[in-house]
């Protein structure tokens, strides 16, 4: 029986471009079939996508770690339609403890451009409800993504790797300001409402902006917002005519083609007079088309142009993110004891089916001899005598048979598999 090996592939934000990571991101309504791809054409038993605007990661379970690799590439590049050479360079390759020191360290929010940032942990979840979902969550990668969370729990309740988080939202917030100052006479226009959108909008309101307009494909969705934040709700063909009246525009939906082409932009600046315009793209792939940060009167940032806001504050953190370090280690040899732990199974219950055999074959002989009328003394006596040899056969035939490095490797653990004294002492 083959041992699985637990193996993950990604790219993120610190090892590919925005482009390229855009390239390779999954929209949630193909995760299902993504999944169901990696179990029938890379041959992983068990795989779940982690896919957000800062990373897309891949986790397997499978029994040949090496050729999974190769598999998983080729997979990866022929449903992307992106070229091995172009794709190998940017992606991580991590195999065995590896993956589950990787896997910790996200949850917790180590590994995120946030530094201590929450949403990730979420996400992770989703991640494992819809491997779940999709049948490809298997028992290893169950234990791993459990295991995952606790651990996300404990750095997070025992350290202050948080306390001074900036998040996305409220680095939106800041480089805003830095293009108008004071935000109180702006209009902002939030199209999408999932919980990027949800977490800036609650940033911008609380600075009192002028106005806050929510533009979604889900009318019920952006009502429960607008409502929160005393805001406006308009439809995705209402946007055209917004952006000419919005100072402010951050988008972040889970569209695959761009929402904002340059045409409309250019119409919307034409209309404002050429006002500046402040436009931040959340999304991955991108909502507004990258030639827009052409247009002389448009600031337009993406996620990866928000890095140097949010590494403000990360000397505050060292020693929390120390101890986090120190806790994730620590837990990291704690779930690979268990897969050690978990690799003995198949011998342990080859090791009781023998006993259980061996017991099965003596009872049914001891009948037989109780039916002829043999005393039921002489039946237990041979029955235990018989059930000995039986058992001792297997270890002496290993130490007859092994050479004298081999038979030396066995007595040492004589004492250990029979309970007895050393033969040497």
């Amino acid at each position: 029986m083959s041992t699985m090996e637990l193996f993950a592939v990604g790219l993120n934000y610190q090892s590919a471009p925005l482009a390229l990571r855009e390239r390779l991101a999954f929209p949630a309504e193909q995760l299902a079939e993504a999944l169901q791809a990696i179990r029938q054409r890379v041959h992983a038993p068990e795989a779940a996508i982690l896919s957000t605007c800062n990373r897309t990661e891949v986790y397997c379970a499978a029994a040949d770690g090496q050729q999974l690799e190769a598999d998983l590439l080729s997979w990866l590049s022929t449903s992307k339609n992106i070229p091995p050479h172009e794709l190998r360079p940017h992606l991580y390759v991590l195999p065995h403890s590896d993956v589950v020191r990787h896997a910790f360290r996200v949850a917790s929010g180590l590994d995120s451009m946030v530094l201590g940032e929450a949403q990730i942990l979420g996400q992770m979840k989703q991640a494992a409800r819809t491997a779940e979902e999709a049948g490809t969550l298997g028992q290893m990668l169950h234990q791993l993504f459990q295991r995952t969370f606790s651990v996300a729990k404990e750095v997070r309740s025992q350290t202050e790797i948080g306390a001074h988080s900036v998040s996305m939202a409220s680095a939106a917030v800041k480089l805003a300001q830095r293009i108008f100052g004071d935000l109180s006479k702006r209009n902002v226009l939030f199209i999408g409402a999932g919980e990027m959108i949800q977490l800036c909008a609650t940033h911008f309101a609380a600075q009192h902006p002028k106005s806050i307009t929510i533009a979604n494909r889900s009318a019920e969705r952006a009502q429960q917002l607008a409502q929160t934040h005393g805001g406006q709700v308009i439809g995705l063909g209402q946007i055209p005519e917004q952006l000419a009246n919005s100072d402010i525009v951050v988008s972040c939906t889970a569209s695959t083609l761009p929402l904002i082409g340059l045409g409309m932009v250019q119409q919307a600046c034409k209309r404002r007079k050429h006002a500046p315009m402040f436009m931040l793209d959340l999304a991955v792939p991108r909502d507004i088309e990258a030639q827009v940060a052409s247009l002389d009167d448009v600031f337009l940032y993406t996620v990866d142009d928000l890095s140097q806001i949010v590494q403000e504050g990360r000397e505050h953190r060292a020693a929390a993110v120390e101890q986090a370090e120190a806790i994730i280690e620590t837990q990291v040899q704690g779930f690979m004891r268990w897969m050690s732990e978990r690799s003995l199974v198949p011998a342990i219950q080859q090791l009781h089916q023998r006993a259980d055999d061996i017991a099965q074959l003596e009872l049914e002989h001891a009948q037989r001899l109780l039916a002829k009328g043999t005393t039921p003394e002489e039946v237990l006596q041979l029955m235990a005598h018989r059930m000995s040899a039986k058992f001792m056969h297997g270890p002496m035939q290993a130490l007859h048979k092994a050479t004298p490095a081999e038979r030396e490797q066995l007595l040492q653990w004589l004492p250990d598999l029979f309970q007895i004294k050393h033969p040497n002492a």
